[in-house]
């Protein structure tokens, strides 16, 4: 079993922060999309908390092809298979099951599951996994815990995502075990409710500049 590390690592080493989203209204969607790739952020992660967001995963993937859009909150089979028909190039998870990992080893799409505890990233390990959500990263020790792995766990990369914002990226971003952030200040629901979609794009911009 390997995570399809090929398909996986450019999205993620691609851009610094990951954008996670959640659509309430399926007409900002495609906007939104725009609105960060154009900053230089062409990954998003449309959480799967809402009932329009496969339809906004389906509408961004159709109608934005600059943007890689991936779905995240994926908590079983069903949801993976629905996502990953709705366009989606990568699937994320708060955690994982056996059952998740199932349809990732039946998918061509990758996962990126969420892992804490230094048992459960072993476990994804052994099933081949290198590259893993953080999450809640803030909640559960911050930079600091996520500093304290990566001795022991050498080799494994994070995307810590939860409660990661402006003002502490750059401390993940800093460490040598995280390979991107995943964060929603770049998209403030304010911004997306009221279409100011050039004032994301400097957000998307400024996000960028993280990686230097």
């Amino acid at each position: 079993m390997t995570q399809k590390t090929d398909l996986l690592l450019p999205v993620l080493k691609g851009q610094p922060v990951i954008p996670v989203i959640l659509i309430q209204n399926l007409a900002d969607a495609v906007p939104l999309a725009r609105a960060l790739a154009k900053g230089g952020l062409p990954a998003i992660e449309i959480t799967l908390r809402t009932a329009a967001a496969l339809d906004a995963i389906r509408a961004v993937a159709n109608e934005v092809p600059e943007a890689i859009v991936g779905a995240g909150t994926i908590l079983n089979a069903r949801q993976y298979d629905e996502a990953v028909n709705a366009g989606s190039r990568f699937i994320v998870s708060p955690g994982a099951t056996p059952q998740l990992i199932e349809a990732a080893r039946d998918s061509k799409v990758p996962l990126l599951p969420g892992a804490i505890t230094p048992g459960e990233i072993m476990s994804l390990r052994e099933e081949g996994y290198t590259m893993l959500k953080f999450f809640p990263a803030e909640q559960a020790g911050g930079a600091a815990f996520l500093k304290s792995l990566s001795s022991p766990l050498a080799g494994t990369l994070f995307c810590p995502t939860g409660g990661v914002s402006i003002a502490n990226a750059k401390t993940y971003l800093n460490l040598p075990n995280v390979v991107c952030v995943g964060g929603s200040w770049v998209a403030p629901e304010d911004l997306v409710k009221a279409g100011k979609w050039d004032e994301i794009t400097k957000l998307a911009a400024e996000a960028v500049k993280l990686a230097g």
